[in-house]
């Protein structure tokens, strides 16, 4: 049974989606400005965080809001806030790549407690709530069972103009690429641990994120039986560096990445 808060989030997702829909299949008359080196906004942003903000407030008008485009917002209950990325993987987004998601995680006193990830152009709906699962549309998701990295593919973040360390990723890239089946970088944190949760990945390392790009996908992965902790082995959300997976690709990762 879908509960009424995780009703609330699926419903926003859904109405912000319509507008991305539209306007991804009219991608190129977007009107796109620059909001830093290579990190790009787009009106279709706005439009879905605005619809997101107001659907959410409508709903649980005392809760707070952390996003991407418009900040923070401080709530009248100080114990709950939304964490919100209403296009993660915008650059995607803008050169008509279909890999991209409405992120929308629920926090309470610090702890994610429900989870959103919804890709408007696959339909793919993924959704958590702490202590009771984690799905992908109505399947029951389970990280992969894969225990040795030489059987593993992992996915990464890859530094890019004006954001990250080359030379550090470069060393951790070097000593992954000859020990596992496969690299992959999607340009979509959300997704990348969604498809973690789902078993379509073994694993995922980051640096550099956001709350609001991980929020929702690190729920998802617990949920689904794994892990998801920052590289020293903390939280996430304050460090914004994440490894993920299971217990053994995920300590194997981390091995690897502090040798390098």
């Amino acid at each position: 049974m879908t509960s009424p808060t995780l009703t609330v989030m699926i419903n926003a997702a859904r109405k912000a989606a319509r507008t991305l829909q539209r306007d991804f299949g009219e991608v190129e008359n977007l009107q796109v400005s620059l909001k830093g080196p290579a990190n790009f906004v787009t009106k279709s942003d706005q439009r879905a965080e605005r619809i997101l903000q107001e659907e959410l407030t409508k709903a649980r008008p005392a809760f707070g809001f952390v996003m991407e485009e418009a900040g923070t917002v401080a709530g009248r209950d100080g114990e709950h806030r939304w964490l919100i990325d209403p296009v993660d993987g915008t650059t995607n987004f803008i050169h008509g790549i279909p890999h991209f998601a409405i992120s929308i995680g629920l926090e309470r006193s610090g702890t994610i407690i429900a989870g959103v990830i919804y890709n408007p152009i696959s339909n793919d709906l993924y959704t958590a709530e702490r202590g009771r699962g984690a799905y992908l549309n109505d399947r029951r998701l389970r990280v992969a069972a894969r225990r040795e990295l030489r059987d593993a593919v992992i996915a990464c973040g890859i530094p890019h103009l004006g954001r990250g360390d080359t030379v550090r990723f470069g060393n951790e890239l070097a000593r992954l690429q000859p020990k596992v089946a496969g690299v992959r970088r999607f340009g979509a944190a959300a997704l990348d641990l969604a498809w973690v949760a789902a078993g379509r990945l073994d694993g995922y390392w980051e640096r550099g994120l956001a709350n609001w790009d991980i929020a929702a996908g690190i729920l998802l992965v617990r949920e689904a039986g794994g892990r998801a902790e920052d590289i020293a082995g903390g939280d996430p959300l304050a460090s914004g560096d994440i490894l993920a997976g299971n217990d053994d690709i995920l300590q194997a990762l981390r091995n690897e990445i502090v040798a390098a």
